[in-house]
């Protein structure tokens, strides 16, 4: 079964541009062979729910793409079954245009990105919000974190890809950055004492 990647992003535009700059049989070839990817794979579920932020395309009746960052602590992304992400929408600035673009059209858009090991997924779906199951909204919820929630978001997956690191730059989140100091304290420490019996004896 060919990549539905590619049955979705490669539209006929798309391939014209291949074509006339030259890598058109290139990627022919890549989505032939390519596995299907419509699916959560174990790899995939893994780096989802290790995630604490993510960024949701929608598209607006006039046609322009909105992109709005969604975070939280990791594992606020929870793959619900093979198809299916689902994410606590909490409290922002009211301007609901996630929402009111979901109403009309439902095509949406995750890409994941990890600074740290510079990995990330594109996913390709629908997505619709759930304002009214408090069963799953308390599913959804994430113990310790104070943030209101205002609805449930579902994203269900049509296609993903995955990209070659090029280009990415490494970032460390504040939570890493503290891990990474407290480790390097002790050795620290330890040469310090060392070098003040040192100075001392």
């Amino acid at each position: 079964m060919p990549s539905k990647f590619g049955d979705i992003a490669f539209t006929p535009a798309v391939k014209a541009a291949q074509s006339q700059r030259g890598s058109r049989e290139t990627y022919e070839r890549y989505t032939a062979k390519a596995p299907a990817n419509d699916t959560i794979t174990p790899e995939l579920g893994e780096f989802i729910t290790q995630m604490d932020g993510s960024y949701l395309g929608t598209v607006s009746s006039n046609g322009y793409p909105y992109i709005q960052f969604r975070g939280g602590p990791p594992g606020f992304l929870k793959v619900l079954d093979n198809k299916t992400i689902g994410f606590a929408d909490f409290s922002g600035n009211v301007q609901y245009i996630t929402v009111g673009n979901l109403t009309e059209n439902n095509k949406a858009f995750l890409f994941l990105m990890d600074y740290r090991q510079r990995r990330r997924f594109k996913l390709w779906g629908q997505a619709r919000y759930v304002e009214d199951d408090s069963q799953l909204i308390e599913q959804l919820r994430m113990p310790d974190y104070p943030a209101k929630i205002e609805r449930a978001i579902l994203f269900t997956v049509e296609a993903f890809s995955q990209n070659c690191p090029q280009h990415i730059p490494v970032h460390y989140s504040e939570a890493e950055l503290e891990t990474a100091i407290e480790a390097a304290k002790a050795p620290l420490q330890a040469r310090i004492i060392a070098l003040e019996h040192q100075l001392r004896g």
